[in-house]
């Protein structure tokens, strides 16, 4: 319902229509607003288009994608196929991290988060520009450990500062951020110090009790949603970061990602068994959205949690 208010309100908005009576805005409308020049298109949700500098025209972000072809010798598990999905996720990683601001992705199990941005680290961000630096927190880690392996990767550019090589920015990204876990007073040992350098720019040497100063550091983190295990994050924190919440894949999306994964497959079979490639893909999404739909998880059967990761297996 939010993004389809969302859409509406932009929409409304881009042709200069009073927005305060139908969205109940605490602001005023105002004067008339000048309508956009360049309107959206309204046969999609505004989500499917990005503003083409070159054409100066509203662009699908499937016109992003470039030619892909999967290796002969991939291992399933490591093929990443783009889609409108993962090609806008990443356009806004680079952008935010580009402009200095600390991005954080939430969302569901198995819609790419952490895919998306370790392969944004390792294959886009120039090397000459980013150190990349991957951490995965879990419930048993601590704040002297995050300290620790932090610390270990700075280079002392003076006395108590430090930070990765001269020239260079450290991207850190921190998966499973929220998966610590919390101590008798309801915090997170390893956020709060984290929180620290975002609010002071550093923390405190725990031998010689020195403030040490971190310079050049772009934090990245990924999380699923709280529950499950998962504590909330607590907002002091969150606040530092432009948040990105990943939607789980629509439909055309599935079908490409698997259908392209299925094809490589069968590509050594006879023809005829190639062409069951389409009805295998579009039989085990549809047995996936059904059984997500029915059977949900109750107190007795808390396991009927099902998400992308299980539609994967069925094509590994």
């Amino acid at each position: 319902e939010g993004r389809a208010m969302l859409n509406d309100f932009i929409l409304d908005l881009s042709k200069g229509l009073p927005l305060q009576d139908k969205y109940q805005l605490i602001c005023s409308d105002g004067e008339q607003r000048a309508i956009a020049k360049v309107p959206y298109p309204e046969d999609v949700p505004v989500y499917e288009y990005y503003p083409s500098g070159q054409t100066n025209k509203w662009e699908l972000w499937t016109k992003r994608i470039t030619n892909f072809e999967i290796p002969k010798d991939a291992q399933v598990h490591t093929i990443i196929v783009p889609t409108a999905d993962t090609v806008r996720n990443a356009f806004l990683l680079q952008t935010l991290v580009r402009a200095k601001y600390h991005v954080l992705f939430s969302g569901l199990t198995g819609t790419g988060k952490t895919v998306i941005i370790q392969q944004e680290l390792m294959k886009n961000f120039d090397k000459d520009e980013f150190v990349p630096i991957s951490v995965a927190f879990s419930a048993q880690t601590s704040a002297n450990q995050t300290q620790d392996i932090i610390d270990g990767k700075m280079d002392k550019r003076r006395k108590g500062t430090y930070g990765p090589p001269f020239g260079k920015r450290c991207l850190l990204f921190i998966d499973d951020l929220n998966m610590p876990a919390k101590e008798k007073f309801g915090a997170q040992p390893p956020i709060e110090l984290l929180r620290q350098w975002m609010d002071t720019g550093g923390w405190y040497e725990r031998k010689t009790s020195e403030f040490r100063s971190l310079v050049d550091l772009t934090f990245i983190g990924a999380m699923g949603p709280p529950g499950a295990g998962r504590p909330h994050v607590t907002n002091r924190y969150q606040r530092h970061f432009n948040m990105v919440f990943v939607l789980p894949f629509a439909a055309d999306s599935l079908t490409r990602i698997f259908s392209s994964v299925m094809q490589w497959f069968l590509n050594k079979f006879p023809g005829q068994v190639m062409g069951l490639s389409n009805n295998v893909v579009q039989a085990t999404v549809q047995i996936y959205n059904t059984i997500s739909n029915r059977m949900l998880p109750t107190p007795a059967k808390s396991h009927y949690t099902f998400n992308l990761r299980d539609l994967s297996k069925v094509h590994q």
